[in-house]
C-alpha cells in the first residue's frame, strides 16, 4: 500500500536526484549556461529547472545582495502585499498569467514566450509566419545525410543541435569557416562518432556575414512601448571576440524611434505577443547585411547586464515605469540621448563554475573605490558588510559599470573612467566594449537600417 508519507518520500528522493543532476551539469560544464542548455543537458523541463535553480541559489548565492536590499525567504507570501510582481527570467510557464487573472499587476513571461526563447526552431517558425526573413536552414537526424547535402550544396554553414536532447547547445554549435563546407563535414564526422547517442536532431543553417545587432522593446500586454532599444553585445571573454562565451562581457546600446530593423522583425510579432498576454522586455538578436535582416534568437526577459545598462539610459522613474507597463498603459519612456556602454567586471572563476577556485581567489574580497564615487556601478554578486562591499555568491560575476554620452567615445570614456576607480583583487574586464561601432554603424547606415 502506498501512503501519503511514502509519496512524499518518493517526491523528495526524485527532487534530490534532479538537484544532483543539475548541479553535475553546472560542475561538468564549468561555465554559465543558458536555460536552453540546461534543458538539453539535464533533460528536465524549464519549470522544474527554475525551482531547482532556486534551491541551488539558496545553497550558493544566499548571501548575494545582503545588506543592500531587504530579502525574504519566499516571495509567494507577499503576493497580496505587492503592487507589482516582476519575474526577471523565463521558465515560469503560465504562472504570471495565473496571477494576472487573479487581479495582480505582473511583469513577466508566458508559456508562449518561454517557448520562443527555449526552442529556436519554434521561434524561427513563428517569425516566418509573420513574414520575417529567416536564414535557410535544414533539419537532419542523420549525420551522413547532412554531409551528403553539404557535399552536393557547397557553402559556409552553421551546425546547431536541436530539440530537447541538445537544444541550442552552444558548446556544440559550430560556425563553418570554409566556403566549400569541408570543415563542417569534418565536424559532422566527429559529432557522429562522439555525440550520436545524444544528438538526435540537428540543424544545418546557411551562414550569413554581417553586423550582429539586437533590437528590443518593452511590451505592455497589448502593444510596444517606445522608444526601442538597439544594442550590440560582446559575448566572448577577451577583446576581439576571442575565448569562451560568457553570455555577455559588455554592451553598447542606444534608444531610438522605430527603425527598419524593428519594423522588419520584432514589430511583426506584436499581435502574437498580445495574444499571449506578454508584459516585459523582449529582443531579437539578428544578422544584418545588404541582403536583409535575419533574426537568430529571442530573449523574452531582462538580459544581464542589459538591464543595468538600460538604467544608465532610462530617465523615467523605474517603479512608476514598471507599474504603468504592468497596467497596460500606453506611454513613452523618458531616455537620455546618445549612447550607453556597460562593462562587466569579473573575478575567478568566471566564466567557469568552480566553487573551490572562488573560495581560494575571490571569496569575501573587498571592493575598493579610489575616490568614493560609485556612480554608474551596478551590483553583481556582492554584499554589504559593515559598510564594505564584498564579493558574494560563487560565480565571480561581480559588477557592471556603465557610462553614457552624446557619442560612443564619450560613453566609453565615462564607463572606463568609472572602471578605473574600482579595485578588486584579480579583477578583469574587456577594454574594447563599443569599439566596433565605427565599422558596424557604417555598414548599417550603408544598408539603410539606421535612421
Amino acid at each position: 500500500m502506498v501512503v501519503s508519507r511514502t509519496i512524499d518520500e518518493i517526491d523528495e528522493a526524485k527532487e534530490s536526484e534532479d538537484l544532483k543532476i543539475l548541479e553535475a551539469v553546472f560542475f561538468i560544464s564549468g561555465r554559465f549556461l543558458s536555460m536552453q542548455e540546461l534543458i538539453s543537458l539535464s533533460d528536465l523541463n524549464p519549470i522544474l529547472i527554475r525551482g531547482l535553480i532556486d534551491k541551488l541559489k539558496e545553497k550558493y548565492e544566499k548571501n548575494v545582495c545582503d545588506g543592500f536590499v531587504q530579502k525574504v525567504a519566499t516571495w509567494r507570501e507577499y503576493i497580496n502585499w505587492a503592487d507589482v510582481i516582476i519575474f526577471d527570467d523565463i521558465g515560469n510557464g503560465n504562472l504570471p498569467q495565473i496571477l494576472r487573472k487573479k487581479g495582480k499587476l505582473v511583469v513577466g513571461g508566458t508559456a508562449y514566450t518561454d517557448k520562443l526563447e527555449i526552442e529556436r526552431e519554434f521561434g524561427q517558425k513563428e517569425l516566418a509566419e509573420v513574414g520575417v526573413k529567416i536564414l535557410p536552414h535544414y533539419n537532419f537526424k542523420d549525420f551522413d545525410e547532412a554531409a551528403k547535402f553539404i557535399k552536393k550544396n557547397p557553402g559556409r554553414y552553421v551546425i546547431k543541435p536541436s530539440g530537447r536532447a541538445l537544444s541550442d547547445g552552444k558548446e556544440l554549435l559550430f560556425v563553418g569557416q570554409e566556403e566549400d563546407g569541408n570543415d563542417v563535414m569534418q565536424v559532422l564526422k566527429l559529432y557522429k562518432k562522439n555525440w550520436s547517442k545524444k544528438i538526435k536532431r540537428f540543424q544545418i543553417q546557411k551562414y550569413a556575414a554581417g553586423v550582429e545587432i539586437a533590437v528590443g522593446a518593452f511590451f505592455n500586454g497589448k502593444e510596444f512601448i517606445y522608444p526601442i532599444n538597439i544594442n550590440f553585445e560582446h559575448k566572448r571573454l577577451f577583446n576581439g571576440e576571442i575565448g569562451p562565451s560568457t553570455g555577455e562581457m559588455g554592451t553598447l546600446m542606444y534608444w531610438s524611434a522605430p527603425n527598419k530593423i524593428f519594423e522588419e522583425t520584432l514589430q511583426r510579432m506584436g499581435k502574437k505577443l498580445a495574444k499571449s498576454g506578454y508584459v516585459g522586455y523582449i529582443d531579437i538578436n539578428c544578422i544584418a547585411n545588404g541582403k536583409g535582416i535575419y533574426p537568430l534568437e529571442f530573449t523574452c526577459r531582462y538580459g544581464y547586464p542589459t538591464i543595468s545598462i538600460m538604467m544608465e539610459g532610462v530617465a523615467s522613474e523605474w517603479g512608476d515605469f514598471m507599474y504603468r507597463l504592468a497596467k497596460g498603459d500606453k506611454f513613452n519612456i523618458k531616455v537620455k540621448r546618445g549612447f550607453q556602454v556597460g562593462v562587466v567586471i569579473a573575478v575567478p572563476p568566471f566564466p567557469f563554475w568552480d566553487t573551490e577556485a572562488f573560495t581560494r581567489y575571490s571569496e569575501d574580497a573587498v571592493v575598493l573605490f579610489k575616490n568614493g564615487d560609485r556612480k554608474g556601478v551596478h551590483l553583481g554578486e556582492v554584499r554589504l558588510d559593515d559598510g564594505d562591499w564584498k564579493l558574494a555568491g560563487k560565480s565571480g560575476y561581480s559588477l557592471i559599470v556603465t557610462g553614457s554620452g552624446p557619442t560612443v567615445e564619450s560613453a566609453r570614456k565615462q564607463a572606463y573612467s568609472r572602471v578605473e576607480n574600482i579595485m578588486i583583487p584579480n579583477m578583469f574586464y574587456r577594454t574594447d566594449i563599443g569599439l566596433r561601432w565605427h565599422e558596424d554603424s557604417d555598414k548599417l547606415q550603408t544598408s539603410g537600417y539606421l535612421y
